[in-house]
């Protein structure tokens, strides 16, 4: 391409890198420059309110949920298949958590204080929630003392509560590696003592409908706020 040459503009003209257009059209793509800027620019401030609103929406539902005890892992948890009896004696798998939300407290029923409290305070929940998310819930009792906790006192224990709770029993090896899975710690008792107790987590872990581990439910519970949250917790999969 041949050299360009500078020259003056003609009247009516302004010089641009060379070339020399009218300024009527410069002044026209100007305008339409202007008014393509503002369309993009308003564009994007739809987006980012509509964006700002979502977040801090998603923001205020952590917040609620954290507020009332419920602490959601950022990926769901594998929890591992292990074999534990009910309280009717039949054979029970972690692998059968599905279907519903579980809700597993690790206790016994020998426990003079925290056990029996947090019991009837999620026996108490059942007046507090619909009866459909009530019904998409499974809570279950899962005993630190497999020494004391035979499939019928754990049937005597929980139908003290008369609200449908699940009770679980196994080789502590098995219990251990259950409470590890799902951080919610317990420290075996001597069993060699007389009236022995058994060091636990007030926490319950929280298992989603596909089996895998959602989070936990932090201790002590409030159950008003808890029975506020669980419905839009319990209602999605």
């Amino acid at each position: 391409m041949p050299p360009r040459h500078s020259s003056p503009a003609e009247p009516g003209h302004r010089v641009i890198q060379g070339d020399t257009f009218p300024l009527t059209i410069v002044a026209t793509m100007t305008r339409k420059h202007i008014a393509i800027f503002a369309l993009i620019a308003a564009a994007v401030l739809a987006l980012g309110l509509v964006a700002g609103e979502a977040l801090r929406g998603k923001s205020n539902s952590a917040a609620a949920l954290q507020d009332a005890g419920i602490i959601m892992l950022p990926q769901a948890r594998q929890v591992p298949a292990l074999e534990f009896l009910d309280q009717d004696g039949k054979p029970f798998s972690t692998s059968q958590l599905k279907d519903q939300w579980s809700l597993l407290f690790f206790g016994y029923t020998f426990c003079p204080d925290i056990c029996p409290a947090t019991l009837a305070q999620l026996r108490q929940l059942r007046t507090q929630i619909p009866e459909e998310t009530w019904n998409n819930l499974r809570i279950v009792l899962v005993s630190v003392d497999p020494a004391r906790d035979t499939p019928e006192q754990m049937k005597k224990y929980l139908g003290y509560f008369n609200a449908g709770f699940m009770g679980l029993s196994g080789e502590p090896d098995t219990i251990q590696k259950l409470s590890s899975a799902v951080s919610i710690p317990f420290i075996p008792a001597d069993t060699s003592k007389e009236n022995y107790t058994v060091d636990h987590s007030g926490n319950l872990a929280i298992i989603g409908p596909d089996g895998t581990q959602r989070g936990f439910i932090r201790a002590p519970i409030n159950i008003d706020k808890l029975a506020a949250q669980l419905p839009g917790l319990v209602g999605g999969k």
